[in-house]
């Protein structure tokens, strides 16, 4: 019986081993159940918050309306300076493009000898008249006294009066013909029209013009103005007097008035043309430029530009709400002055939104605010979700 008993016990040994294993096993697994139940009641909700936000909430204010267009800037208006005269040379050139000038400045020459030798020769044609004009109205004033004696016929006497009539009209056609010569003379000398500047030449020196060609091209009196471009629905809300800011290509920015509105749109652009006087300024003609046309003012209610967030195309806004979780709203935007921009929909005036940082939130995040986290500091785990990649 002796050799039974020694594996029995070898059994006994093994089996209380094996329960001592369990039961240690299960004291270890209720241990770190009750460690992470205290870790976790030790731990404050603040640390699963998404980041630390600035909050606003929309102000209402009173904005300008403008309607934003582009277009070219161009002359007032332009005059051709041209040859009035034909068949004579360009003698002299007294004026160049950009040059600024006055009205009856003379810009240039005409070669004027065969003019003034002809108005010669017309002037002695009047003086010769002007003695045949003399001499007859001598002999009718003679044959008017020997008429009230009875000393003349009648046919001597209205021959007398004839050849003064016939004298006088000699002399008026004399004097036409030096009139016309003297006009020939002066249009030798090719003179600005107005008072503007020069803004292209086409005279050459030595070259024999006919009548009507031109000579020069000029802005009258400097002037310049914007012709902007509009549809229908905006060039009807504008009135001549409107105030206008203009950008030029150079970087500098203009303002004018609204000088008048094309009564008619474009039949193939449908669009039509505002027309603003600009003063002296950096602006040349032929520029491109782009700009806005004041039309009053109106209420707007704004946020700060770094409170909108830009996805997928939309604009968003984050509202927070009363248990400090953020709410991503799609809002419409509308018009923008300096850092700020109008919400013409979808939040309301009271909301509390998040002013910076909505970059770095998703819609149901708990967040703090600045108030918030100086009054209680973050966890470690809260500042390193804050270093997380935005989603």
């Amino acid at each position: 019986m002796k050799w039974m008993t020694t594996p029995r016990r070898r059994w006994t040994a093994l089996a209380s081993a094996t329960l001592l294993l369990v039961c240690v096993g299960t004291a270890l697994q209720v241990h770190s159940q009750q460690s992470a139940a205290a870790a976790s009641a030790a731990t404050p909700d603040t640390a699963r918050t998404a980041l630390t936000v600035q909050t606003t909430r929309p102000s209402t204010q009173n904005w300008p309306l403008t309607a934003t267009a582009n277009g070219t800037v161009t002359p007032w208006q332009e005059a051709v300076v041209g040859a009035q005269t034909g068949g004579l040379r360009v003698a002299r050139l007294r004026a160049e493009v950009g040059d600024q000038v006055r009205a009856g400045q003379v810009l240039a020459e005409l070669v004027s000898d065969a003019a003034s030798v002809e108005l010669r020769r017309l002037e002695a044609n009047l003086a010769s008249a002007r003695a045949s004009l003399a001499q007859a109205k001598g002999n009718a004033d003679r044959a008017r006294v020997a008429r009230q004696g009875a000393a003349l016929s009648d046919q001597a006497y209205n021959e007398y009066l004839n050849n003064e009539l016939a004298a006088q009209a000699s002399v008026d056609s004399s004097q036409a013909q030096v009139d016309a010569q003297r006009i020939v003379l002066d249009h030798t000398r090719i003179v600005a029209v107005d008072d503007g500047v020069i803004t292209s030449r086409t005279a050459v020196l030595g070259k024999v013009v006919a009548s009507g060609d031109e000579m020069f091209r000029m802005i009258r009196q400097g002037r310049l103005e914007w012709q902007a471009e509009l549809d229908a629905a905006q060039l009807g809300r504008i009135q001549p007097g409107h105030s206008a800011s203009i950008k030029l290509p150079t970087g500098g920015v203009v303002n004018g008035k609204v000088r008048a509105v094309a009564p008619h749109l474009s039949t193939s652009t449908g669009r039509g043309i505002v027309y603003v006087s600009l003063p002296a300024s950096q602006a040349k003609a032929g520029m491109f430029a782009s700009g806005s046309i004041e039309l009053g003012s109106a209420p707007a209610l704004t946020v700060p530009q770094s409170a909108v967030v830009l996805g997928d195309g939309y604009n968003y806004v984050f509202e927070l709400g009363s248990d400090e979780r953020v709410t991503r709203r799609g809002v419409r935007v509308g018009r923008r002055v300096g850092d700020r921009v109008e919400i013409l929909d979808g939040l309301g005036a009271q909301a509390r939104i998040v002013s910076s940082g909505g970059a770095f939130l998703a819609d149901g995040d708990k967040v703090a605010t600045a108030t918030q986290a100086q009054a209680q500091p973050q966890t470690p785990a809260a500042a390193s979700r804050r270093e997380e990649t935005p989603r």
